[in-house]
C-alpha cells in the first residue's frame, strides 16, 4: 500500500521556542538504525499528487548528495544536523564497560553504590515485558513523566491514557518492549520506556524525579537497562535515536553523522519556503556560535516581550 501524505508541521525554532509554523502535505520516512548501518541509498516510494515532497528523518549524512541526485525534480533543504548515538548490545556488558575510561567507570560505580545506599543496600530496580506487566509500568513511569521538564516544558513524556497502555500491551504481545522503573521507599524515582523496531530498542522515553537529580537516577537506570540487555541478548542494537547529547554520547559505542532532510517540488512557493527554513536555521546556527546558544534564546525571549 502506497503512503499516503499527511500535513507536517515546518517550524521555525530557537531551542524549544517555536517563533512560527509552516504546513505542507508530505511523505514522512524515518531511517531506522539497521538500515542506516548498511549505508545504502533508501528507496523512496512514487510520490503521490497531492504531496509537495518528503521529509526524510535520521538519514546518514553522506546519502543526501546520492539521493537528491536520484530524484533532480526535487529541491532538498537539510533541516537539521545532529549525531545519531547507537549501542551495540551483542558485545556483552564486560566489553562494554572496558570501553569507558578508568574515570568514568568509577563515577557510574559510585553513582549505582550512591543510589543503593540510599535505598537500603540494593537497587529497587524493575523491569518489564509481558503484557500483564504493562499497566503497573504505565502507571508508576507516568508518575514520574509528570515531574520531568520533558512533559512539563516540551510536551514529550510518556504518553497518558488507556490508549497508550493499549499500545505498549500490543507490543509486548509481540515482545518488542522494554521498560524499568528505578525506584525509591517504593516510590519511582525514574524510567525508562524502549520500543523495538526488529532486533533494534529505541530509546523513546526516559525521565526522573527532579527532587533526586542529585543521585543520578537516569544514569544509573541507563546503566543496569544496558547490564540487563546485554545479558539478555535478545536485542543486537540500542538507538539513542535523533539528535546529540551527554547522556546519549556517554551510553553510545557508535554515531552515524545524521540530518532531516526535506525534499519539495520545484515550485515557486515550495522553493520560497525552503529557502526561509534554511536562512533561518543558518541564522539561528550562526547566532548561536557568535553569542552561544544560552545568549542567543535570552535576546529571543526578550525581543517576543
Amino acid at each position: 500500500m502506497a503512503p499516503s501524505a499527511i500535513p507536517v508541521t515546518l517550524p521555525l525554532r530557537v531551542g524549544a521556542r517555536t517563533l512560527w509554523r509552516f504546513r505542507r502535505p508530505l511523505i514522512r520516512t524515518h531511517i531506522g538504525l539497521a538500515a542506516a548501518l548498511t549505508g545504502e541509498v533508501p528507496r523512496l516510494a512514487a510520490l503521490p499528487s497531492g504531496a509537495e515532497g518528503y521529509l526524510i528523518t535520521a538519514l546518514p549524512a553522506h546519502l543526501v548528495a546520492p539521493l537528491r541526485a536520484a530524484l533532480p525534480e526535487l529541491h532538498g533543504f537539510v533541516r537539521q544536523h545532529y549525531s545519531r548515538h547507537h549501542a551495540d548490545l551483542r558485545i556483552g556488558f564486560d566489553a562494554y564497560l572496558a570501553g569507558f575510561s578508568a574515570k568514568t567507570r568509577s563515577t557510574l560505580r559510585r553513582k549505582v553504590r550512591r543510589l543503593a545506599d540510599r535505598s537500603g543496600g540494593a537497587l529497587d530496580l524493575r523491569a518489564y515485558r509481558a503484557p500483564g506487566e504493562m499497566a503497573e509500568f504505565h502507571r508508576l513511569a507516568r508518575q514520574v513523566s509528570a515531574r520531568t521538564y520533558q512533559e512539563r516544558l516540551l510536551d514529550a513524556g510518556l504518553p497518558e491514557g488507556s490508549e497508550a497502555l493499549t499500545r505498549l500491551e500490543a507490543l509486548a504481545r509481540r515482545d518488542a518492549v522494554r521498560g524499568w522503573v528505578l525506584l525509591v521507599d517504593d516510590e519511582p524515582i525514574s524510567y525508562l520506556h524502549a520500543p523495538a523496531e526488529g532486533e533494534v530498542l529505541l530509546y523513546a522515553h526516559l525521565g526522573y524525579d527532579p527532587d533526586f537529580a542529585d543521585f543520578s537516577p537516569g544514569t544509573v537506570l541507563q546503566v543496569e537497562a544496558m547490564r540487563q540487555l546485554m545479558g539478555e541478548r535478545r536485542f543486537a542494537w540500542f538507538d539513542f535515536t535523533e539528535g546529540d547529547g551527554a547522556h546519549k554520547r556517554l551510553f553510545a559505542t557508535g554515531s552515524i553523522d545524521s540530518v532531516d532532510l526535506l525534499l519539495l517540488r520545484r515550485t515557486p512557493a515550495n522553493l520560497l519556503l525552503g529557502r526561509t527554513l534554511d536562512g533561518f536555521d543558518h541564522a539561528v546556527r550562526f547566532a548561536k556560535r557568535a553569542a552561544g546558544a544560552t545568549g542567543m534564546e535570552r535576546l529571543v525571549r526578550g525581543a517576543l516581550h
